[in-house]
């Protein structure tokens, strides 16, 4: 009986090449990703994938074997390599359901023996086929083609590559066949009333061809690997081909697996993304792109979240709360100065409807403004209008604004000022207990932001410097938690969807027995 209705659900990486301790899943969807800097193992995870299968009896599929892809060399023979892949399939009326097989390398051979493997339909697609064809030509003299070329053994699936692959490149194709000449054989077509070759071809229009081919003539339950799927592709046809392959995977049940670097389709729905990331003690597999992700593979800082503040002070302090709860890289911090500027900040990003309104946070110093009542009073003011929509604007708006929690009637510096000169001196650094006593010296200024200003000059600090050290010490009070509590709630609210947290690799679960029968794993 067959073997049909193959899914492969994971595959857990004890050793192989660089991956170590790792475990990738390979759904909800039928198409998976694998995403990573180079060298981060993504095509190890291909290569490996291809040899889990034999190909199904009576075909003649080709049979990937692991000497194919991890060649013995005096540099490594692959001794101690190890990996379990847990998958569910049907034999007749038998279900095997979280199937699990070990592959090994030990001494001079693999285990399980080739012929125990589970039939699959594979087809691996690697970087041969981006490629052009004219480089592969080792002699490049007049080709003479037979004519006319030899027509596809099923004309119904050569007109629906021929289509597919127009949709794709944005080209009406009117014809498809194959070419030879001199014992090879090549792909030929017309276009716009011109007969040309894959000798004529670039590189992204020949992979786009090949892909569609084997995607479209594999079977249902197929398994399709691509290594750099989205090389020589421009992003807009990049996505109408994504589009065709899910298409095609729900249509058959396929399973789809490439690797990829491009960093502009993570708002696509229906793939798995997975991001590895070499690390010294394990290889890690995140399977949501947070900022980390996207910074790895662009090398441009992400910033998602942004606060919005009245002056540096305020900037320095927001900064040491997101520094304390390991989330500094994520946040951009702007000033809009003056706290009445806030209402209007905020009305203008609700206005706008920015893609990252829902990451915005404006914070009040907390001396004016500090009710409700009062912020709503000024919102009405850059928000006007009764109607249903434009209240409800206020109220996302007002949702938006906090402060600091200052007592009622003190400036802001003049607060931080006293609670430092009330820091106890007992184990702070030689240099904290100067600048303490050096505060203590500092009264009755007739400006309150000389309470700060007065001492950088009698320290010599620039203010950048002086005020990160004036923010050390003010974490260190006992109002501290109490000063900061609303940012520090909104920005750890905000963590789990921005922060990567190592996974913790599950243990697979053990084969479940299905109508009665229990199916025995391979044999090694």
């Amino acid at each position: 009986m067959a073997i049909s209705g193959q899914i492969l659900k994971a595959i857990n990486f004890a050793k192989l090449k660089g991956l170590k301790d790792i475990e990738i899943e390979f759904g909800p969807h039928r198409i998976t990703a694998i995403m990573g800097c180079n060298g981060a193992g993504k095509t190890t995870v291909l290569h490996s994938i291809a040899c889990i299968y034999q190909p199904p009896a009576n075909s003649n599929k080709r049979d990937y074997r692991f000497p194919e892809f991890f060649i013995p060399t005096n540099h490594s023979i692959w001794n101690g390599s190890q990996f379990e892949v847990l998958q569910d399939f049907r034999n007749g009326q038998i279900v095997a359901t979280d199937h699990r097989t070990t592959f090994k390398k030990a001494q001079d051979r693999w285990t399980p023996k080739y012929s125990s493997r589970v039939e699959r339909y594979v087809t691996y697609i690697g970087l041969t086929t981006a490629v052009p064809q004219i480089e592969k030509e080792s002699i490049k003299t007049k080709k003479l083609f037979n004519a006319p070329g030899i027509a596809y053994a099923d004309p119904a699936h050569a007109a629906r590559v021929m289509n597919l692959a127009g949709q794709v490149i944005g080209r009406t194709y009117t014809s498809i066949s194959f070419l030879t000449a001199s014992g090879k054989r090549y792909l030929g077509v017309q276009a716009d009333g011109i007969d040309y070759s894959s000798l004529s071809m670039g590189a992204g229009e020949q992979r786009i061809f090949h892909i569609l081919d084997e995607v479209l003539k594999a079977p249902n339950n197929g398994l399709i690997l691509v290594d750099e799927i989205d090389a020589l592709c421009y992003p807009d046809a990049f996505r109408r081909l994504l589009r065709i392959l899910n298409d095609q995977a729900e249509a058959k049940r396929l399973q789809i697996i490439f690797t990829m670097q491009s960093t502009e389709f993570f708002d696509i729905l229906y793939i798995n993304f997975r991001h590895l990331l070499q690390t010294p003690a394990r290889t890690l597999c995140f399977s949501e792109t947070k900022p980390d992700a996207i910074s790895r593979l662009t090398g441009v800082p992400q910033r998602p979240l942004e606060i919005f503040v009245e002056d540096f002070v305020a900037a320095a302090i927001v900064k040491k709360v997101a520094g304390q709860l390991m989330m500094s890289k994520y946040l951009a911090i702007e000033s809009f100065g003056a706290a009445i500027n806030c209402f209007s900040t905020v009305a203008g990003a609700s206005l706008m409807r920015q893609d990252n309104y829902d990451n915005m946070l404006f914070v009040l110093d907390g001396d004016v403004h500090r009710t409700d009542a009062e912020k709503t009073t000024q919102l009405r003011k850059v928000l006007s209008g009764d109607n249903p929509e434009t209240e409800q604007r206020r109220l996302d708006a007002l949702s938006k604004i906090t402060q600091f929690n200052l007592p009622v009637g003190v400036s802001p510096e003049r607060y931080y000022h006293s609670i430092i000169c009330q820091i106890d001196t007992a184990g702070l650094t030689a240099e904290q207990v100067e600048i303490v006593r050096v505060m203590q010296q500092i009264q009755q200024v007739p400006d309150n932001h000389q309470y700060f200003g007065d001492l950088y000059d009698r320290m010599d600090f620039s203010p950048a410097v002086g005020l990160s050290k004036l923010v050390d010490l003010l974490c260190l009070t006992a109002e501290w938690d109490v000063i900061v509590a609303s940012i520090k709630r909104w920005l750890e609210a905000k963590a789990p969807q921005i922060m990567e947290q190592p996974p913790v690799r599950p243990v697979m679960a053990a084969p479940v027995p299905t109508n009665g029968t229990t199916l025995p794993s391979p044999a090694p």
